[in-house]
């Protein structure tokens, strides 16, 4: 094939059609007339020799050449952008931006004001917003159309830009008056006592708690279950800050991420304990589409929340240094 005689139009079409999966919705988008974009899906499929996008009951439905053509057309369609983009730096005292940032309860608690204000400070009419996890999808990242999710990731795709940001260990929070605290905090106390069970779901939309299924319920749960114990949990909550006010108002332990803890450091209702056993740390990270990282927007946007993270590592530091377990490895930041 000779490459000079293709149409480079045709893959911004492609990528546009099979993103929207809607010939009509894809016209939109590029603001053409359906029947120019239904040329050129015709001209498409002469030139892959595929049908690319087929009618089912579910509508329009990408071929497996389509799937596959998908992120390396999105890939060349970047390297283009970066390639003809004019190099000017991000002007953030000017700039009317809205970056739309996916944050789980815990980093909306812990980063998210800081970020804020120094948002704030540098760019004060950019407009932030904030989502849920149950918000959005892996998709509406690596398609760009959110700018960053900050969350603690089982899996990720492996197309994903990703930075941690830091390390998190547990602690436990409960009521000054709990009457678990005239006696010494060990595991058997632990486990005598009520809990408050607090996570937040992944992506997409979120379902309802199986108390039995102990390989869902997250780090505390499977780590009790390796030593063969069980905690009797009296309350399901997907909110950090739902479940610290929980534990201030009755005999409960929430036992979660010790950052979420120590913003309650200074509330004297409240007294936070080191786990009497060893909970897996996780990481907090940042993860973005690739059609983001040569963004000069973006890659302010990256830094910002950076260096505000390592801000509030430094200042945890020294509370935080009771709940690190000398026996779990430690984990490296990374970026990629």
């Amino acid at each position: 094939m000779d490459i000079s005689r293709v149409d480079l139009n045709l893959l911004v079409y492609l990528d546009v059609l099979l993103r929207e999966r809607n010939v009509t919705k894809a016209a939109n988008h590029l603001g053409i007339t359906q029947p120019a974009m239904s040329n050129g899906l015709r001209r498409l499929r002469d030139l892959f020799g595929d049908p690319l996008l087929v009618r089912t009951s579910e509508g329009m439905t990408a071929t497996e050449r389509a799937t596959e053509l998908q992120p390396l057309v999105r890939g060349i369609l970047s390297d283009i952008e970066q390639a003809v983009h004019e190099k000017t730096a991000f002007a953030a005292m000017e700039s009317q931006r809205v970056f739309r940032i996916m944050a789980s309860d815990y980093a909306e608690s812990c980063l998210m004001p800081r970020v804020l204000r120094r948002i704030r400070q540098e760019a004060p009419h950019v407009t932030l917003d904030v989502l849920t996890p149950s918000d959005v999808s892996f998709l509406d990242v690596e398609q760009g159309r959110l700018d960053m999710a900050i969350n603690r990731f089982d899996k990720i795709p492996q197309s994903f830009h990703q930075k941690t940001l830091w390390t998190e260990y547990f602690a436990c929070l409960m009521n000054a008056r709990n009457p678990i605290l005239k006696q010494p905090f060990t595991l058997d106390t632990y486990l005598d006592a009520s809990h408050i069970w607090v996570s937040k779901t992944g992506f997409g939309v979120g379902v309802g708690v199986n108390p039995k299924d102990v390989q869902r319920l997250g780090w505390v749960d499977e780590a009790l279950s390796l030593m063969g114990r069980k905690r009797q949990i009296s309350v399901f909550t997907r909110h950090y800050q739902v479940a610290m006010l929980l534990a201030e108002q009755h005999d409960l332990i929430a036992t979660l991420p010790s950052r979420a803890a120590w913003l309650q450091k200074d509330n004297p209702n409240l007294v936070v304990k080191v786990p009497p056993f060893d909970i897996p740390p996780f990481e907090l990270k940042m993860a973005w589409s690739p059609l983001l990282q040569h963004n000069k927007d973006h890659q302010w946007l990256r830094k910002l929340i950076a260096e505000v993270a390592e801000e509030v590592d430094a200042e945890f530091a020294p509370f935080g240094a009771q709940f690190e377990s000398a026996e779990v490895p430690g984990i490296h930041h990374s970026e990629r």
